[in-house]
């Protein structure tokens, strides 16, 4: 293992690598779609068997993961929320945001499609469906990626669900999964990242109903929490994360991973 920790401060050109060899792992906030995937499943041992560094995955709503970034309470990021993660960097919480892959979003629902959702040309169009014919949709309600499209998704169609909250609108407050099994559970809509949905088994009479609208894109971004603003993150070895995940092999990594043979992410080439 400390070979493995001097690889690697030799390899972003740090001098020191035993002054955190003693640190063994790092804390990863991020989202449950990424957790409930598998993803993290199949790359962190990738990771590890390479720097001897273990990461602890805590799996929140991007909302969430931001606030416990903010706090100091993770000494990296992987979330899924382009304005907020853009915020967290300019208020000095973050630093070196990028790239790091993409799926996309859809539209879930029963079969029967009672709404009428199924064969609109844009997300905007289905909601407006949904909530004309008051048709049960489970959402996530707690603050992650997810939920923060779809309320802007709400919003974009010209329609509040706060008066429905309760009614045919069900807030669950958890993440993808429990949500997924709510909405099959009540025949209910759902909006639901492409990964969790791949790996969801309990779908009952669930299907897609519409995917593709440009809205509906789901880039992932990877932050380090600023060790200026809390001098006890794990600067270092969360360093080394952050530049395997966006580098060749956790690229690669990222690629190669599959749900019932189909990709569920792609990983993106450039940096912004």
């Amino acid at each position: 293992m400390v070979r493995a920790l001097m690889f690697i401060a030799a390899l972003l050109g740090l001098s020191g690598g035993a002054a955190w060899a003693q640190e063994t792992f790092i804390t990863l906030a991020s989202t449950t779609s990424t957790e409930q995937s598998g993803l993290f499943a199949h790359l962190l041992p990738l990771f590890k068997a390479e720097t001897g560094i273990a990461v602890r995955v805590v799996a929140v709503g991007t909302g969430q993961a931001l606030r416990l970034g903010e706090k100091g309470d993770a000494d990296a990021l992987l979330v899924h929320d382009r304005a907020g993660e853009d915020k967290f960097v300019a208020e000095g919480y973050g630093l070196d945001r990028r790239d790091v892959m993409y799926n996309d979003f859809v539209l879930v629902g029963p079969a029967a499609d009672p709404a009428g959702a199924k064969g609109q040309t844009s997300a905007k169009a289905a909601l407006q469906k949904i909530a004309a014919a008051k048709a049960a949709f489970a959402s996530r309600g707690d603050d992650s990626g997810t939920h923060r499209l779809e309320l802007r998704l709400w919003k974009e169609a010209g329609i509040n669900v706060k008066p429905a909250s309760g009614q045919w609108y069900r807030e669950t407050g958890s993440g993808m999964g429990p949500t997924l099994n709510t909405a099959a559970g009540l025949d209910a809509y759902a909006l639901a990242d492409r990964g969790s949905w791949a790996n969801f088994a309990n779908r009952r009479g669930l299907a897609v109903l519409l995917e593709g609208d440009p809205v509906l894109f789901n880039p992932y971004g990877a932050i380090l929490v600023n060790p200026a603003r809390h001098p006890h993150v794990k600067a270092l070895p969360a360093r080394a994360w952050h530049d395997w995940l966006t580098g060749p092999k956790g690229r690669a990594a990222i690629g190669a991973f599959r749900i019932k043979g189909e990709p569920a992410f792609f990983p993106s080439a450039a940096r912004r």
